[in-house]
């Protein structure tokens, strides 16, 4: 299973979040550096917790060929029903601060309107038939993003 969770890593979220901002932003004048740094160390720190709670406590990756087996509660989930959806999102800010192209900014948020399409089409519906009453008890008291 370590090994799955390492390409789903790399394959999802790096790609996503590293990846393709890279390839478009690589060669840009830079921003701001100092303001995106924080960014980038943040999002990428709460991306790896959070692959890290799916692989611990859910017994599962966050690849969806391999989904968590338990209900995922812990560490950032306990503020946030989709940690890693805005640790990708504090990522793609931080590099949209890094490189002056707009490419990015578009890119950004195309990415964050697919995440909540992701969430309300897909990873909800999929929680609610897998996880029954633990999942609609989860959802009530975490809000699906910040607030």
């Amino acid at each position: 299973m370590l090994i799955r969770a390492i390409i789903a890593f790399i394959v999802l979220p790096g790609t996503v979040a590293f990846a393709i901002p890279v390839w478009i932003g690589y060669g840009t004048p830079l921003r701001s550096p100092l303001l995106a740094a924080p960014l980038l160390v943040g999002g990428s720190t709460l991306l790896l917790w959070c692959v890290r709670e799916f692989y611990v406590a859910g017994r599962g990756t966050l690849a969806p060929w391999s989904p968590p087996r338990r209900l995922v509660t812990s560490g950032p989930y306990r503020f946030c029903r989709n940690p890693m959806y805005l640790a990708v999102a504090t990522i793609l800010i931080g590099w949209c601060l890094l490189w002056d192209t707009r490419t990015l900014i578009y890119y950004a948020l195309v990415s964050a309107g697919a995440f909540q399409m992701r969430v309300l089409l897909f990873e909800e519906p999929w929680a609610a038939r897998t996880f029954g009453e633990q999942w609609q008890a989860y959802r009530a008291r975490v809000p699906r993003w910040v607030v």
